[in-house]
């Protein structure tokens, strides 16, 4: 890819990928509102990925493979997760260092805890343990058929933002967006602490032996707090909740020294 330039200046080179595969509506609509922007490069599973985390692939070959360009962009399969994509994006496929990391936009919420389970943002975290500057966008409604219209203004508004003023070093942005409505606005928040319950089903198949399907909601253990990504969400607003690679518990550092320093 040669770099475009545009009055006298190199645009800005983002890398896109996802958890939910190349196919998903929610990434070519990413690719689109990116390539408003600058040139685009999408580098994504090419089956989906979700629940992958921060995973990575060990003694598995990856292949890489180009398909057919879209809205401008370039568009590559990777076998295997979202974070060996970001890994191979890096080594075998950019041209140069990324200005931006964009994941998503996910069919389904990453609020609360779920940056725990999620690929999308581990995609985000590993872009940002690279010194890119990334941010995972995640639209509350899991449908393949989801609409991300609506959202679209908004998503477009923060990529905007994020180019222009960048994010503090090793820092990346979680962004969950309300399903079927137009955003009331963004807010800059917390996730909420909560777990999640009953979150495997029991089946018998036909051989009689049991098997077990993952399933289980959400449970917001602090619904009164207004300062949380559930909250707001709620609201109809978006989202926007900084997050980093670096899950020291800075806070406890001093109080547990007292313990366990030997």
């Amino acid at each position: 890819m040669n770099a475009s330039i545009v009055n006298g200046r190199m645009k800005p080179l983002i890398l896109i990928t996802n958890d939910d595969s190349i196919e998903a509506p929610g990434l070519h609509r990413l690719v689109e509102i990116a390539a408003e922007f600058g040139d685009v490069i999408a580098v994504a599973p090419k089956y989906p990925q979700s629940g992958q985390s921060s995973a990575i692939s060990v003694e598995k070959p990856l292949r890489i493979n180009q398909t057919d360009d879209y809205s401008g962009a370039r568009m590559f399969t990777v076998s295997g997760t979202p974070v060996d994509c970001v890994k191979l994006a890096l080594n075998a496929i950019v041209p140069r260092h990324p200005d931006l990391l964009l994941s998503g936009i996910n069919h389904g919420s990453n609020s609360g805890n779920a940056i725990t389970y999620s690929g999308t943002m581990g995609a985000v975290l590993e872009g940002c343990t690279n010194g890119i500057v990334s941010v995972g966008f995640s639209l509350c409604h899991h449908s393949i058929k989801a609409d991300f219209s609506l959202s679209a203004p908004l998503v477009r508004d923060i990529v905007a933002r994020v180019l222009a003023n960048g994010l503090p070093d090793y820092t990346a942005l979680n962004v969950n967006i309300p399903a079927r409505v137009v955003p009331a606005g963004s807010k800059v928040c917390r996730a909420a602490r909560g777990h999640w319950s009953e979150e495997f089903v029991r089946y018998t198949d036909p051989a009689g032996k049991p098997f077990y399907m993952l399933s289980g909601r959400f449970v917001n253990e602090e619904p009164d707090m207004t300062d949380t990504d559930e909250y707001w969400l709620s609201q109809g607003y978006v989202s926007v909740v900084p997050v980093t690679p670096d899950q020291t518990a800075a806070r406890y550092i001093e109080s547990l020294s007292q313990t366990f320093t030997i």
